[in-house]
């Protein structure tokens, strides 16, 4: 098979870079800075997202992005949607239009909330694209601990060209069409974990976090009707599934800033301390967005919002949640 280029370096480029070339796949991960690829060439790991997991020989380390992408059949976008905008923008004259696609990140673009499927579609034009999401941590991805996630594309041979490429005896690829469903539960469920930390954080107890969980989910699918999402995939991997995992382990960043939040550290102290991009901070500003857009009540995701950007307190914010009317259970 055409080798295969995994853009962006973190410990989710990472992971699944070792788990493409642990299939028997030729994979060349590309990370903009030379310094820290040469450092990762010549130790044959990631040692500062994934100490300890080595590098499959069928992998390689690049900072040329030219180099990186030397014929490759399948290009993976594994950036932050903070960053990957701007990574389009320039280097969108040197991306092969004749790859198939692999968005492996979770969010929306910072100010429109355009999901990754439409940036890259605005920016490359029509070309071949699947995403890939569900509950997994690069961590366990790297240990070759069993995970499963789902592939969607919506042409179904694109989505099982791709779940070829990472299924296997430890790693299971579910495959369907429904694109706008998968970036949806993989987007929001960022920002729900933040609300599960903060209530964790507070000492609120597991009853509270499974109401927030279930309600939570309410919120996306409510969004993924009107948006035109299928429900049976936010009850799947890249929905339900993804939003337990990320809501109740501290692997999360999401949850784990939500924590911090409770114990009264500011924003910046909270993402200093974790170290890496909170995904859900930005995602709560574009999810408050489409809830305005398609006029769809998301009362966890708006409180998540009034926290991180108007000023509200987290443990008042909580409060106005337990504090909201009456109603009928169902979405």
């Amino acid at each position: 098979m055409a080798a295969v280029a995994v853009i962006g370096a973190g410990s989710w480029g990472t992971a699944l870079a070792m788990l493409l070339a642990r299939n028997g796949q030729s994979c060349r991960l590309y990370g903009r800075d030379p310094a820290t690829m040469a450092r990762m060439a010549a130790s044959r790991e990631n040692a500062r997202y994934l100490p300890g997991s080595r590098f499959p020989d069928a992998l390689s380390v690049t900072a040329d992005l030219s180099e990186a992408l030397q014929g490759v059949s399948q290009v993976w976008l594994v950036l932050p949607a903070t960053a990957l905008g701007s990574f389009l923008d320039t280097y969108r004259n040197q991306l092969p239009r004749d790859a198939l696609y692999v968005s492996a990140s979770k969010g929306f673009e910072p100010g429109s909330a355009r999901r990754i499927s439409e940036m890259v579609g605005d920016a490359l034009g029509p070309v071949a694209f699947a995403v890939l999401s569900g509950p997994t941590f690069a961590k366990e991805v790297a240990a070759q601990a069993p995970s499963a996630v789902t592939v969607a594309s919506e042409r179904a041979e694109q989505a099982a060209l791709v779940a070829e490429r990472v299924h296997g005896p430890r790693f299971r690829a579910y495959t369907s069409t429904d694109v706008l469903g998968v970036e949806l539960g993989g987007s929001i469920k960022n920002v729900l974990a933040i609300a599960a930390g903060v209530s964790d954080g507070f000492g609120f107890g597991a009853n509270a976090r499974a109401a927030l969980i279930t309600r939570g989910l309410a919120e996306i699918m409510r969004l993924g009707d009107v948006m035109g999402a299928r429900r049976e995939t936010l009850m799947g991997m890249a929905g339900l599934g993804d939003l337990v995992l990320t809501c109740t382990d501290n692997q999360s960043r999401n949850r784990r800033f939500g924590l911090m939040l409770a114990k009264g550290l500011d924003q910046q102290a909270a993402k200093v301390r974790i170290g890496q991009s909170v995904e859900g901070i930005q995602a709560a500003a574009e999810a408050h967005r489409l809830a305005a857009r398609y006029r769809v009540d998301m009362p966890i995701v708006t409180a998540v919002n009034r926290v991180l950007f108007e000023g509200l307190a987290a443990r008042e914010a909580v409060h106005a949640l337990l504090a909201r009317e009456q109603r009928e259970d169902g979405i």
